[in-house]
């Protein structure tokens, strides 16, 4: 997920409740938030831009790590496939993940990249700040190497 501005509501809850961690991919919005998500799951995040210092001592700008035979990228501002800013790009030619996560744009978008042989992720705003119409999380298996199930989570704002 991505976006929660300092929610971590019922609805996130129930959806996130079958996996076995959850990924924040910046703007979690406050350290209680984080607090409370970690205490649920536990949570591996990377700080946005809305999110102050604590937060930037908590968690790392970009995160990279491997899950089931799968190298995994993850930031909050990046882009997306074939308009990548500056920093996601090198990041994506230097590690090679299989899958690259960001957020920032409040939108979201699954798509697969070719020219960098990655599936992109952005899953949107979980939260109810910003221009959204709809709250958005993503769910997804790993297994031997392959993502799979990948489900949508969608809320009103």
């Amino acid at each position: 997920m991505s976006d929660t501005h300092g929610l971590f509501d019922d609805r996130l809850r129930r959806f996130f409740e079958p996996v076995d961690e959850i990924w924040h991919a910046g703007d979690i919005g406050t350290a209680e938030v984080a607090d409370r998500i970690a205490a649920f799951k536990p949570l591996r995040a990377v700080y946005g831009n809305i999110d102050g210092a604590e937060l930037r001592r908590m968690f790392p700008k970009t995160d990279i790590w491997h899950t089931e035979g799968v190298k995994i990228a993850m930031t909050h501002i990046g882009g997306y496939p074939g308009r990548y800013d500056r920093e996601a790009f090198s990041l994506i030619a230097a590690e090679r993940p299989g899958l690259f996560i960001d957020g920032h744009s409040h939108i979201l978008k699954v798509q697969f990249d070719k020219r960098n042989d990655l599936l992109f992720i952005n899953p949107g705003a979980a939260g109810i700040y910003g221009f959204h119409n709809v709250r958005t999380a993503i769910r997804l298996e790993f297994c031997d190497g392959n993502m799979q199930n990948l489900e949508v989570g969608e809320w009103p704002r």
